[in-house]
């Protein structure tokens, strides 16, 4: 006997992430809303798609008690400004705009809220893992970096979330801190890093990446809405890679800078405005977040289809499919 459908409603549904789970939500019998700014290239069957703008506290409130939801999938966020974007612009997008979803949820009688964290919640830090060999699991401290928006700003709506859950237990929360992800049709600003020409490399630090394939995001996101478990998990493969390890699969070599040259020569181009990245970004190339899955497969009980290095394989290969 297949379960009763869930009305669940998706915030960012046009996205690239939140197509896919509308998607795959409504192909598993869901009642689905998709909420965005804008309606989808390409509308999957038998949703109803809504506008919304999450920086709205009214039209937030009034579209989630239009939907009804049982279960909200909160995904609209601010990965990649754009040219133009403001702090403040993504602040109110991701951190006011996931007030306003919560309060919503909570004034609607929603009972349970799914929301998309990151890996960079974590934040930059030379210590993170200590306590674990390098890799962090979900009872290390969520730090963020007030200098990288995106982690500073997740970091925040955790923030949110763990007091919401201490003052309104009756809303449930699944909380998924993601890694990298990958996938046949990923190109962002990760990715931009592997097709250059030369990999770059801190001296004296390993720098590993954590993957997920995106089919394991959808998957996983799917069950946080369906499934008995809740909580805050890392989603990660299995493994990580190393700087070095990427560059010897693409056959690449690595230009290996000391700290102080690389921050010196990043202050001066951000300067004379020839990059965007100011010295800062040191700290996001020499000490990123390593994600330990073990709480996702024992506890939420998914395993990703692939590894780190699977996924990164898979993405490396699309061209020649």
């Amino acid at each position: 006997m297949s379960a009763a459908p869930i009305r669940v409603l998706v915030t960012g549904g046009s996205g690239f992430l939140g197509s896919s789970v509308v998607r795959g939500l409504a192909a598993a019998g869901h009642d689905v809303v998709s909420a965005d700014l804008r309606a989808p290239a390409a509308p999957a069957d038998g949703v109803r798609h809504v506008v919304m703008d999450v920086t709205d506290r009214a039209g937030v409130l009034a579209g989630v008690a239009e939907a009804a939801p049982d279960v909200v999938v909160h995904l609209a966020s601010i990965v990649t400004p754009g040219p133009g974007s403001t702090r403040e612009r993504e602040r109110a997008v991701d951190v006011d705009g996931s007030r306003h979803v919560l309060k919503a949820c909570l004034a609607s009688g929603v009972r349970r809220v799914v929301v998309s964290s990151s890996g960079a919640a974590y934040g930059y830090h030379p210590d993170n893992g200590a306590a674990h060999g390098g890799w962090l699991t979900e009872g290390d401290p969520v730090r963020g970096n007030v200098e990288f928006a995106y982690s500073d700003h997740k970091r925040q709506v955790e923030e949110l979330l763990a007091e919401l859950g201490a003052t309104h237990p009756e809303l449930e929360q699944v909380v998924l801190r993601i890694g990298t992800i990958l996938g046949e049709t990923v190109d962002n600003q990760i990715t931009a890093l592997f097709e250059r020409p030369r990999l770059l490399k801190i001296r004296g630090s390993d720098s590993p990446f954590v993957f997920i394939w995106d089919t394991d995001v959808v998957a996983i996101i799917e069950r946080a809405v369906t499934g008995p478990v809740t909580g805050i998990f890392n989603v990660a493969g299995d493994g990580a890679l190393t700087v070095d390890e990427i560059a010897g699969i693409l056959g690449k070599p690595v230009l290996t800078v000391p700290e102080p040259v690389l921050r010196a020569a990043l202050a001066v181009a951000r300067r004379l405005r020839l990059t965007a990245y100011g010295p800062e970004q040191t700290r996001f190339l020499r000490y990123r977040p390593v994600l330990a899955n073990d709480r996702l497969k024992t506890v939420f009980g998914y395993t990703p289809s692939r590894s780190s290095r699977q996924a990164f394989d898979d993405w490396r290969m699309r061209e020649r499919r």
